[in-house]
């Protein structure tokens, strides 16, 4: 996705040029040199210096006296902390979510895990009528559902049990082990996640439409939202590697950048799953 912006306004050359090395930084683990961050920022150490002399005065980078290297300094670490204290992820997605409905026609959900499982939160039509069932407040079905098995592939196992048990989480059903399906069927969709990045629904469990579902993760690592995307079965491919699979990925990629995540779009660690007593193709879901 583009990530700029370009509205016609003034902008400051000098901060711009000045941010790259703030980046360059943000973008390596360690403290690094003179020469090799004016590299990462394509500039010659020269033009690097000054800015790197102005940022040591507000505290945006720190130098270590011993070797020379920067690395971010406390205000930087503010700066992140107060951001991430402001995030809100319905509000990072909806941009994304529209742009991903708008340029593939189809209709875009949003959801993330309420009280009662995954709920939808924000509906996008179709550019083409199609009649489902989805609006916001919505309670989708934690392994039925691509939207709900794109959080249950990611989740901690102690919460998915607690959803399954019932929707008031009956404290007498709650921490009761998984039946034999429903250990199958998590680990179905935790494969399709380790294997694709999505979540599939193929006419199933609403005939006629086929949907991708895929999380997106917070700073930690955890699900935050689950993008789905949805069309009829005639115009909405279910192969793994089709276009909407890929777009679908990538707007959770997206999302998932502006919550924080540093990581690439595969699955952080998934929750343990005991080896399955049956073997089960992974069926597809919405």
């Amino acid at each position: 996705m583009d990530r700029t912006q370009d509205k016609g306004q003034r902008a400051v050359q000098s901060a711009e040029v000045g941010a790259r090395l703030l980046l360059a930084l943000a973008g390596r683990p360690g403290a690094m040199s003179l020469k090799d961050l004016a590299a990462a920022a394509d500039m010659p150490p020269s033009r690097a210096h000054p800015y790197l002399v102005s940022f040591s005065r507000l505290e945006l980078i720190a130098q270590d006296t011993g070797s020379g290297h920067y690395a971010l300094g406390p205000a930087a670490l503010q700066l992140g902390l107060t951001y991430l204290h402001q995030l809100d992820p319905v509000k990072a997605a909806t941009p994304v979510a529209e742009e991903l409905a708008q340029r593939t026609g189809y209709a875009v959900a949003l959801a993330v895990w309420g009280n009662f499982g995954a709920t939808i939160v924000r509906m996008i039509d179709a550019r083409q009528p199609l009649h489902v069932s989805m609006r916001a407040g919505t309670v989708m079905s934690l392994l039925g559902t691509a939207t709900g098995r794109a959080f249950a592939a990611v989740l901690p196992l102690e919460r998915i049990e607690r959803t399954l048990a019932g929707p008031l989480g009956d404290p007498d059903q709650a921490g009761r082990p998984l039946s034999a399906a429903q250990r199958t069927e998590l680990q179905d969709a935790v494969e399709e996640w380790r294997a694709h990045g999505v979540a599939r629904a193929n006419g199933r469990p609403m005939p006629g439409v086929n949907a991708f579902s895929a999380a997106a993760l917070d700073h930690e690592g955890q699900p935050a939202i689950v993008v789905t995307a949805l069309g009829h079965q005639d115009h909405f491919p279910a192969q793994w590697d089709s276009a909407a699979a890929r777009a679908v990925r990538s707007a959770a990629a997206e999302v998932s950048r502006r919550l924080g995540w540093p990581g690439q779009a595969a699955a952080p660690p998934a929750p343990a799953v005991a080896a399955r007593t049956a073997t089960s193709p992974a069926a597809g879901r919405r």
